[in-house]
């Protein structure tokens, strides 16, 4: 994609992972060196009165935004990228990550972008620099 294809106020395409997997962050528990157990066990998420499911990684949060913001502009880099981390995400939930082009300059395509949880809202949103 070039950024003669890329306007200003472009919606991105969305990237949705239908059911937060416990296999999956059972698995990135060992890739990130995180063996908290809110990530790994519902009695520890339970007994820090943290809800009733386990609790899903950060990083693979950020992991679900940067997928599409590289499906959106295949063969880009990600220049900078900042998120604010709004609420937890769980096993079983939905989630989408969407954007927004908010300024092309050169090379350069800045946007805006959430992470939503259906039924909950936002819990996570941020900006990124993508470098065409």
């Amino acid at each position: 994609m070039s950024t003669a294809t890329v306007n200003v106020g472009d919606a991105l395409p969305p990237f949705a992972i239908d059911s937060v997997s416990p296999d999956a962050m059972r698995e990135w528990s060992v890739f990130l060196a995180d063996p908290n157990p809110i990530h790994l066990d519902v009695e520890v998420v339970k007994a820090k009165g943290l809800g009733d499911k386990r609790i899903n990684q950060g990083p693979i949060n950020v992991a679900y935004m940067m997928n599409m913001l590289m499906a959106a502009f295949p063969g880009c880099r990600i220049e900078a990228m900042d998120s604010k981390f709004l609420d937890n995400v769980y096993e079983g939930d939905r989630v989408v990550a969407s954007g927004t082009v908010t300024a092309v300059e050169g090379n350069r395509v800045s946007c805006e972008f959430t992470l939503d949880v259906d039924g909950r809202g936002t819990v996570n949103a941020g900006t990124a620099t993508i470098l065409i």
